[in-house]
């Protein structure tokens, strides 16, 4: 079909539907509310999971200043202590694929505390290590451990809000993430400095511990699958203290008229169990895949920045570790101010469309996307930005590889920050939309494909670099996005027909397999 006739059925698919919200009995408006949290509720529950996922870029970012002294430390190279590095993002990648589809199933909040578990152990063992092989092993542990509580992060944000306003609530969402990757470099560094390696360790043991207590005393359950909008109360052990102590009774939505009382008041049953290669089954959708490679060679440059940055620096500018850790701030600042710009404009773009369809966005309730062109809405942002991060990168590249005043590559890298973050957010945002039923499954599978990419890149970062310096290197890779960037002109194009295809597939299996269940009842 050609795109404009196309475009032209979802106008009139839209329009029809359109016709049906303006009804009096409209199905918008007697249909249950997303969420029986109040504002403040849901804003808490969000900020409570996003400060859980400030583990995970902390993590990562607070061993930066470090690197060069822990190096002396085990007596091993630059590239052996680069090492540590890789192998804890190929576990970042790999370990979110249990963690996301068993908090889908069984509930966010026994995944998360299982995170915080494994995490403290490992911590108490790196604070308490003195030897290479050991570094590893427990970096992989640590990994493991911190990379599933960002995944729930982002699905508790999808538990709670619905796909009009995820701009709105970007900020909260990635508030934790964004305060990892900016306190982390300057906590690594003043510890580093001031007192030795280990105390990073003992850090990150004690803020675990903190989180877990304050996840037991306020975090409510969020996962759909257990317990609706809110209106089903989770098994006993999984409530919060505080529904405890208020002995809290659950209030029942207003029942519709228009669909079964069952889709309301019952969680949805799961239909398999979890497992990990429910995250590789999403990635044999074409749209997933394409969406899911991008994403990974966008955090490719994060991580490749970051990773080389301890060494530039030490080098060119001959920098201890708190000048390190200060110098991160640039890129972190960039990336927090991508969460207020392009999470505005984003929501700003999303009601655009669907003013132009005739589809009227309701609060607190989620919008069809059947006849919405989401993947317009988004990726319409996505592209500038990922042409923005491929120029700013090799500006950057240039100026640091030239040794220039400090406040070129410094400004450099905020911009990088800003653009390549606003980027990788409304290019998640989209894998969540077309995923919106296993929101920690997706963001595992996008977790997956950025820290093995990651990984590869940070391996490959330094011997690149030393064959044909950083400016090259920079330019590399900026030409990698710009080359792949067609495939994201093609989502834009066939995303929403591929997305429409596979949805009446999928209705087709559901409707055998119910003709098949009456046939043996």
């Amino acid at each position: 079909m050609p795109v404009n006739d196309e475009h032209d059925s979802i106008q009139e698919s839209a329009k029809e539907q359109k016709v049906e919200d303006d009804s009096p009995q409209s199905a918008a408006e007697e249909e249950p509310p997303y969420t029986l949290l109040s504002e403040k509720e849901k804003i808490i529950a969000i900020v409570i999971a996003s400060f859980s996922a400030f583990l995970s870029p902390v993590s990562a970012s607070i061993y930066f200043p470090a690197l060069n002294t822990l190096a002396d430390q085990l007596h091993v190279s630059t590239h052996e202590i680069n090492l540590s590095i890789t192998v804890y993002m190929i576990c970042q990648g790999l370990a979110p694929s249990l963690v996301g589809n068993y908090s889908d199933i069984r509930g966010r909040r026994p995944a998360l505390l299982l995170c915080f578990l494994v995490y403290i152990g490992a911590n108490i063992g790196l604070a308490l290590q003195n030897s290479y092989p050991a570094l590893i092993v427990l970096r992989c542990l640590q990994s493991s451990g911190s990379s599933g509580t960002i995944v729930i992060s982002g699905a508790v944000a999808a538990d709670l809000v619905t796909r009009a306003q995820r701009g709105k609530y970007l900020a909260y969402s990635s508030m934790g993430v964004t305060a990892g990757q900016a306190l982390g470099p300057v906590i690594g560094g003043l510890l580093t400095q001031y007192l030795n390696v280990a105390s990073i360790f003992w850090f990150l043991t004690a803020f675990a511990g903190f989180m877990a207590a304050i996840v037991i005393i306020f975090f409510p359950e969020t996962s759909r699958s257990l317990v609706g909008n809110g209106s089903i109360p989770p098994q006993k052990w999984n409530r919060r203290i505080l529904d405890i102590l208020r002995s809290r009774e659950w209030p029942s939505p207003p029942e519709s008229k228009t669909m079964p009382t069952t889709t309301t008041n019952s969680p949805p049953k799961p239909r398999r169990r979890p497992g990990p290669l429910e995250t590789f089954k999403i990635c044999r959708e074409k749209e997933t895949t394409i969406i899911l490679l991008f994403i990974g060679l966008i955090f490719s440059g994060y991580a490749t920045i970051l990773s080389t940055l301890p060494s530039q620096l030490a080098r060119k500018y001959d920098f201890n570790s708190l000048q390190i850790g200060l110098c991160c701030l640039p890129y972190a600042f960039g990336s927090l101010t991508s969460r207020w710009t392009v999470g505005y404009i984003t929501d700003w773009n999303f009601r655009r469309h669907a003013r132009h369809l005739g589809i009227q966005i309701h609060q607190n309730r989620q919008t069809d996307l059947a006849e919405f062109p989401v993947e317009s809405a988004r990726l319409q942002l996505t592209l500038p930005l990922v042409y923005l991060s491929s120029l700013f990168l090799i500006i950057y590249s240039w100026v640091m590889a030239y040794k220039t005043n400090l406040a070129g590559p410094l400004i450099m890298i905020c911009f990088t920050g800003h653009a390549m973050s606003g980027a990788l957010n409304t290019l998640i945002t989209l894998l969540i939309d077309c995923h919106v039923a296993r929101p920690a499954t997706a963001t595992a599978a996008s977790n997956l494909f950025r820290c093995l990419i990651g990984a590869g890149a940070v391996a490959a970062a330094e011997p690149l670099i030393s064959v044909i310096g950083i400016g090259w290197s920079g330019t590399l890779l900026a030409s990698l996005w710009v080359a792949f960037s067609p495939l994201l002109w093609v989502v834009l194009k066939f995303g929403h027909a591929w997305r429409r295809a596979a949805k009446r597939k999928l209705d087709n299996d559901d409707d055998d397999d119910d003709d098949d269940a009456t046939m043996t009842s």
